[in-house]
């Protein structure tokens, strides 16, 4: 069968993990955040070896047509040649272990990666009379920073691509369901696209997708850990993008002096989260106005499968009422954007990573940790942990 995928029983699981192969090679489902630092830190480690034996040969299989997952949107001015800009994925990360902090450093130093210290405020709106109630929140400062990347969000995820030395990236490649079968013992896994062609055999498989797609991906593998990583739950998340020709033609909510100075706006009483202005961020100065909204997680699940000119209207009101815009200060660039898996309902104990032993697949994320950034590092050491312990001597 086309879509049949050759896995590792027991028996040969017990032959490769104790009689490990000189150079193996992995597979990495997935080309985020959490595909990058994993082949990132396998080829740290594997190169750190004492004496170094083994050299990995990894394969990172993205389904679109970039890596990193930091998602960043544009427009081009056809009359000014300048940009306005959304992040509309992940707006900043933090570093709050040792550990990261001390990974991200060399990117810290090129610039790459920048604080950010916003003005955030909480925003209450009223009614279209009268302006909404904005009380300072807080500054984000240096000490307990949030981290942008520099010049777009995309930029940290393509710079840990380029420095792979034994890694090979192929997009817009989708990786097909796994399927169970008893095999002869030493034979590796074998990975099909959604076409039928082999995408080769492989040690080890790590599957480093969003909970959804991972589930879809081993549901009839055998996979022993199916159940754990049916636990976490994901809730959706829409995130509108409005732009303006000019900084004279923000509303007076973006724009009046007399009011706080604010970066960022936590949201009361409405169905929008936040909202982050664009072209206050570091080395974004240059960007026409260009706002990002994000809608609250539980409205946008509720609302995930509606129409999405239709969420587009009720989000666009909703934000009409906070930003109080008239004709002549009404956006010139309207976007929206669907994330079906956003965020991570979290709990006191994180789920980890879950690893089937007997098949050498494991299966990582985000979502296996808090549901951010420094989780996709957190996670990806757990992973190399049980790589490592694998192809120690």
């Amino acid at each position: 069968m086309a879509h049949q995928m050759t896995v590792n029983n027991a028996m040969a699981h017990t032959s490769t993990y104790n009689y490990p192969k000189p150079n193996p090679k992995i597979a990495i489902i997935g080309g985020g955040l959490s595909g990058l630092l994993t082949a990132t830190l396998l080829e740290r480690a594997f190169a750190e070896q004492e004496p170094q034996t083994c050299t990995p040969k990894i394969t990172i299989f993205e389904k679109s047509r970039s890596v990193g997952r930091l998602a960043t949107r544009y427009r081009t001015d056809e009359h000014t040649n300048k940009q306005w800009q959304w992040a509309f994925g992940a707006q900043f990360f933090t570093a709050k272990t040792d550990a990261f902090s001390a990974f991200i450093t060399p990117w810290l130093k090129a610039g790459v990666i920048q604080p950010w210290c916003a003005h955030v405020v909480e925003l209450t709106p009223n009614s279209e009379y009268q302006s909404p109630d904005i009380r300072k929140k807080e500054q984000w400062d240096s000490q307990h920073a949030r981290y942008i990347s520099t010049p777009k969000m995309t930029s940290w995820g393509r710079a840990l691509a380029a420095e792979l030395q034994h890694t090979t990236l192929k997009f817009k490649t989708h990786v097909a369901p796994l399927i169970q079968t008893k095999v002869a013992i030493d034979t590796q896994t074998e990975l099909f696209d959604d076409t039928g062609a082999s995408l080769g055999h492989f040690d080890w498989v790590i599957c480093t997708v969003p909970a959804a797609q991972a589930i879809n991906l081993l549901a009839k593998s055998g996979f022993d850990k199916l159940a754990q990583i049916r636990q976490p739950q994901m809730q959706a998340c829409y995130t509108l993008m409005l732009g303006w020709d000019s900084a004279e033609q923000l509303p007076n909510v973006l724009r009046d002096d007399s009011l706080p100075i604010w970066d960022v706006a936590y949201l009361n009483e409405s169905v929008l989260d936040r909202i982050f202005i664009e072209h206050h961020k570091p080395a974004h100065g240059e960007l026409l106005p260009s706002i990002t909204i994000h809608a609250r997680n539980d409205w946008s699940e509720v609302n995930v499968d509606e129409d999405i000119e239709t969420v587009q209207t009720q989000l666009l009101a909703a934000a009409q009422q906070v930003l109080q815009w008239k004709n002549r200060t009404a956006p010139s660039q309207i976007d929206i954007h669907r994330w079906r898996y956003a965020a991570t309902l979290t709990t006191e104990q994180p789920l980890g990573i879950a690893v089937d032993n007997s098949r050498q697949w494991i299966v990582s994320g985000d979502w296996c940790g808090q549901g951010n950034i420094e989780s996709c590092y957190q996670m990806a050491v757990e992973t190399i942990q049980i790589l490592m312990n694998a192809y120690k001597n």
